[in-house]
């Protein structure tokens, strides 16, 4: 499988950066800067992204799923009795 390389939006990876700035300050006590918080913030992508992304196709197959079999207890619900 190829590996996936999660693409976002330059507003959504500032935001990121700059949480992961601020939680090592409010956290650990350490101040990094943006260019290690962006490498920090490219290695999770990289290293959890993968994860996530499965779980989160994982959760959506079993909704799906879940979907289904009710719409077909609703389908079968709406049969006409054959005399």
């Amino acid at each position: 499988m190829p590996l996936i390389l999660i693409k976002l939006p330059k507003e959504q990876k500032d935001q990121m950066i700059a949480r992961v700035q601020n939680f090592f300050a409010e956290e650990r006590s350490e101040t990094i800067g943006h260019i290690a918080a962006e490498q920090f913030v490219d290695f999770m992508l990289k290293e959890l992204g993968p994860y996530i992304y499965n779980k989160a196709v994982q959760d959506a197959r079993q909704l799906l799923l879940q979907q289904m079999a009710s719409l077909e207890d609703e389908l079968h619900s709406l049969e006409k009795p054959i005399k």
